[in-house]
């Protein structure tokens, strides 16, 4: 697969592999052409030195990830670990056997690309991402809220860009996703604030799906997928996105 991985970054981002290290012949880095940053570290190594399991060399990438959230979730299933030789708390290390399917190695390589771009080109070459957002039935009725319209104004979490996902978690006594949106419109001047909110601007999102309040319980993402908390936006492993698209 690391010959893949190669090709991909090759193909989509003109990134040739550099080989730094006389001492580790088959380490190679891949950089951004403006900043230098690098990306994504491909290497052979072996398993004991991530805490991985066998007594063969295995091949791995390293890839930068800023959703620490996401971090947490994705170290709890199989092929990923703390950054090998690099900084644990924002490199992750992802073993190139087919335990992560290239598919999602790709996407974690774009996540890596995009978050050491230069500030130029970060939304030059930003991907939509999916989110999964609170929403506290107690200070809004987000259960009621698509009733009578398809499209509604709701906070702007950082990060988030028009044609993103958002996946609305409703909070006690619902505690569970309950709807798909598209966001249609960012960066709406809002100003609000009280002991229990500050908006400083809006988005547009608009219904795509609903969910029954007994599909993606609280205790459903806590037990299948590793999400033990939805405090703000954040991203959601692959293994959520393929369960929400397929309920």
């Amino acid at each position: 697969m690391k010959e893949k991985i190669i090709k991909y970054i090759q193909k989509k981002y003109g990134a040739k592999p550099e080989y730094l290290w006389k001492r580790y012949p088959g380490y190679a880095v891949y950089r951004h052409e403006d900043n230098r940053k690098w990306f994504a570290l491909t290497a052979n190594i072996m398993p004991d030195m991530i805490g991985a399991p066998g007594a063969e060399e295995i091949e791995v990438v390293n890839v930068k990830i800023d959703d620490l959230m996401l971090r947490d979730i994705l170290l709890q299933q199989e092929g990923y670990y703390p950054g090998y030789h690099m900084n644990k708390m924002n490199w992750m290390t992802i073993v190139l056997d087919g335990t992560v399917p290239y598919e999602a190695v790709c996407s974690m390589i774009d996540a890596s690309f995009e978050a050491t771009a230069s500030a130029k080109n970060k939304k030059k070459f930003r991907q939509p991402k999916e989110w999964i957002i609170p929403a506290n039935p107690k200070y809004y009725d987000i259960v009621h809220a698509f009733d009578e319209a398809t499209e509604i104004d709701w906070k702007q979490g950082a990060g988030i860009i028009k044609g993103d996902t958002v996946y609305m978690y409703v909070g006690a006594p619902v505690s569970a996703v309950l709807y798909k949106c598209k966001v249609t419109e960012t960066d709406i001047p809002y100003k609000y604030e009280d002991k229990n909110l500050t908006i400083n601007s809006l988005m547009k999102i608009e219904l795509v799906k609903r969910y029954r309040e007994d599909q993606f319980t609280f205790d459903v993402l806590k037990k299948e997928y590793g999400i033990f908390a939805v405090r703000g936006p954040r991203g959601i492993p692959n293994s959520l996105s393929a369960a929400l698209k397929k309920g």
